[in-house]
Parts: C-alpha cells; structure tokens; sequence
C-alpha cells in the first residue's frame, strides 16, 4: 500500500486498540499494511467489519488526504480511491494522533495479477485506468504517485482500484509524492508540475513495468531512447509501442486521448 524505506512513525502491535475522542468509535489493529514518511496504515476490524486506518504525526497530511477522499467520492461512477468512513484524533501516551479510516480494498496489485493472470490482461486494466484518470483530471486533480503498488484489482469481474492517495495533487501544484522510475523528471528532466502528461508518462511506465516486473536502472545519460529501447526490447510492448512512445513524449491531451488510442 505504501513504500517501505522510511522510518516507521508508529509501531503498534496487533491487538491494540485505537479509540476516536471526538467520534467514540473503536477500531482493533490486526495488522500492518505498509508505511512511508507521511503515515502508517493498519488493517483494523471495529463492529462492522475491516477497515484500512491510517495516521500520522502530521496533521496536515491527514487533512490533505481526507480532502481528496472527499473529492473523489463526489465524482461519479465506480469509487477511485477507497471510500472514507471515519475522520478522528487519538490520544496515545499524552499526544493527539490524527487518523481516518476508509474501505479496505482486497485483492492483488496490478504486477501481481498480470504476472499470475498474464499479459493479456493488461490492455483492459490499463484502458480503466486511463478512464479513472479521466475523471481525477476533469476534477482538476493529478493522482501523482502512479506506480503498480498503489493499483489493487478487485474482482471478479475485475476491477482496477486507486490506493495510497497521498501524492493526489491539485493540477497546477508541484508534485508531493512520486517513485523514481515512474517520474518523467527523473528519465527526461521533464516539469514535476502536476498536469494530465505526469500521470500519463506513469501509465507508460507502468506498462513498461509489467513487461520488466523487476525494473531497472537508468543508465548514465539514459533517458527516453533508453525506456524506447525496453519497449522494443520485448514481443509483449511492441504492439503498445506508439502509445506507450506518445505517453512518454507527452504528446496526449488527455487520459482519454491515450486510452482511445490504446
């Protein structure tokens, strides 16, 4: 759900218990899902069932965070991100810990479905993906940190699904969150602005991540002749080569544009 080469904020057992001091509600940790800098989050169970709860010791990531959960839950159609079901403080060892709690989204990444389903799975997930993006973009959002981890599949019928908003930015702002290899900054040195082409340099990436699911580095000087070479390096991405070639040159208007030529 998140990366995992920060230190972690919180480390609480399983077995503890999480109280609201505004809302009441309990929440009982089961697990631990992932951390990053700007959070942890645990799989927890209260009286209805499981739920995802993530807090931090930055109040303004939890807000932030929660706005976009609202946002999406305004924009119509299947839910992008998980749906928010609590917003509260917790008041552990004379600190107030800010956390929210949201829909525990079960079922593979997207890396892992396609290697155990395979790669012709790939051309659907990813049209829904570009649709989903569609409405992030119209609603003047830009997801951000794009990357197969924060993409579960759901299912069946198989849907693809948006975790981990934390680097959800409004269009316009400079990207807070992003991955090496999925950044256009990295490879090309291109703008880390948030706008519809960041995300779509992403998607290319990602496809070009299914088709090498352990990476690879950048080499000295590589840039987009590098990731070109990759994409004709294999039988799997030639057939997406012009639109993986166009996400990568930002030469699509749009999330529609691209999935339409996909």
């Amino acid at each position: 759900m998140m990366n995992n080469t920060s230190k972690k904020p919180f480390n609480l057992p399983p077995g503890t218990t999480i109280t609201g001091k505004w809302h009441g509600a309990s929440y009982t940790i089961m697990k631990e899902l992932g951390y990053g800098a700007n959070g942890i989050v645990y799989l927890v169970r209260d009286g209805q069932g499981y739920q995802a709860l993530k807090m931090s010791d930055n109040n303004v990531t939890i807000t932030s965070e929660v706005n976009v959960l609202k946002a999406f839950s305004k924009l119509q159609g299947t839910p992008l991100g998980p749906v928010l079901m609590d917003v509260d403080d917790w008041e552990y060892r004379g600190k107030k810990i800010p956390f929210y709690t949201m829909e525990y989204i079960q079922g593979p990444t997207l890396l892992s479905f396609v290697q155990g389903k395979g790669f012709s799975w790939t051309g659907v997930l990813v049209a829904q993906l570009l649709a989903d993006l569609e409405r992030i973009h119209q609603a003047g959002w830009v997801f951000g940190d794009l990357k197969p981890e924060n993409l579960i599949v759901t299912g069946a019928p198989h849907r693809i699904r948006c975790i981990d908003v934390g680097g959800t930015t409004i269009q316009g702002r400079a990207i807070k969150e992003f991955t090496e290899f999925f950044d256009r900054g990295y490879w090309i040195g291109g703008s880390r602005r948030a706008e519809p082409s960041y995300d779509l340099f992403a998607v290319g990436m990602i496809l070009i991540n299914l088709a090498y699911p352990n990476r690879f580095p950048k080499r000295e000087n590589g840039q987009l002749q590098q990731l070109k070479m990759a994409v004709e390096g294999t039988d799997s991405l030639r057939k997406y080569r012009g639109t993986i070639f166009g996400a990568l040159e930002g030469t699509f208007s749009s999330a529609q544009e691209m999935r339409e030529d996909l």
